[in-house]
């Protein structure tokens, strides 16, 4: 068992730096994967924004396809 005792401490450090390594790469890909949650979001909510702005737009129309129609 002491034959083994110079080889833990260098292999505990190499293990040890591998999941330092790999919980900073997670860390970053959340990050990552939240700001494209987000950008997709924004996204999502500006296509709402303006399809409603273009269906206001085309009951606008309507409206004043209604008048002149009335008016004739």
């Amino acid at each position: 068992m002491f034959h083994l005792g110079p080889f833990i401490v260098p292999l505990g450090a190499f293990v040890m730096v591998v999941i330092i390594v790999a919980i900073t790469s997670m860390k970053k890909m959340r990050e990552k994967e939240l700001e494209a949650h987000e950008r997709l979001r924004q996204q999502e909510m500006e296509h709402e924004r303006k399809l409603k702005e273009l269906e206001i737009e085309k009951a606008r129309l309507e409206v004043e396809k209604a008048r002149a129609a009335k008016s004739n």
